[in-house]
């Protein structure tokens, strides 16, 4: 019993040691693929086919421009150029309408401007449903009435639906009046 104690508590230690030191493979494309900075911003990060992306990147310089490659989604080759902010290099490219949904890798590389064949990268992720539209769209109350084909001879109208309603309870009045004299042995 005390050596399968003795494995458990070795076998946690280990686990819990892994958790805490991150993989050397994941710390090195934390900033872009293995890049010093500037990684690649991405977008909207998450779309749906059909949608245009924006990708910018600061690893060119401020004057530097690069080649985007957003193949691994479908779209094919991209330029970035200097954008409106003189350190960033900015792109676009569209979704094709066939992407499947996934996540993808989308690369740029830097030409001029003393960054000459730099590499960054970002992630791109397609889904068939749109986050955005599911935070926008507020649920809605139903308005107006069932056609079941079952009832509803007055209609939606509340001045017939009233009307029926008093009939009812005029009729359930008069039922229980004779079924009291009935009960007294009054005749009727």
């Amino acid at each position: 019993m005390r050596k399968a104690r003795l494995l458990t508590t070795a076998a946690f230690a280990v686990a819990s040691a892994s958790l805490l030191v991150p993989p050397a493979a994941a710390t090195a494309s934390a900033d872009g693929a293995g890049s010093a900075g500037g990684g690649l911003e991405v977008r909207p990060a998450t779309v749906m086919p059909g949608d245009a992306v924006t990708v910018s990147t600061t690893a060119c310089g401020s004057e530097g421009a690069a080649s985007g490659d957003a193949s691994a989604v479908g779209a094919g080759m991209f330029t970035l150029t200097p954008g409106a902010q003189k350190e960033k290099a900015v792109g676009e490219f569209k979704v094709p309408p066939s992407a499947q949904p996934g996540t993808y890798e989308i690369v740029a590389k830097c030409s001029g401007s003393g960054a000459e064949g730099k590499e960054t990268a970002g992630d791109l992720v397609v889904t068939i449903t749109s986050t955005a539209a599911a935070r926008e769209e507020q649920p809605v109350a139903p308005k107006g009435y069932v056609k079941t084909g079952v009832g509803g001879a007055l209609g939606p109208d509340p001045v017939q639906t009233a009307a029926g309603v008093a009939a009812l309870a005029v009729a359930a009045a008069g039922g229980t009046w004779l079924l009291h004299r009935r009960a007294r042995g009054d005749r009727i």
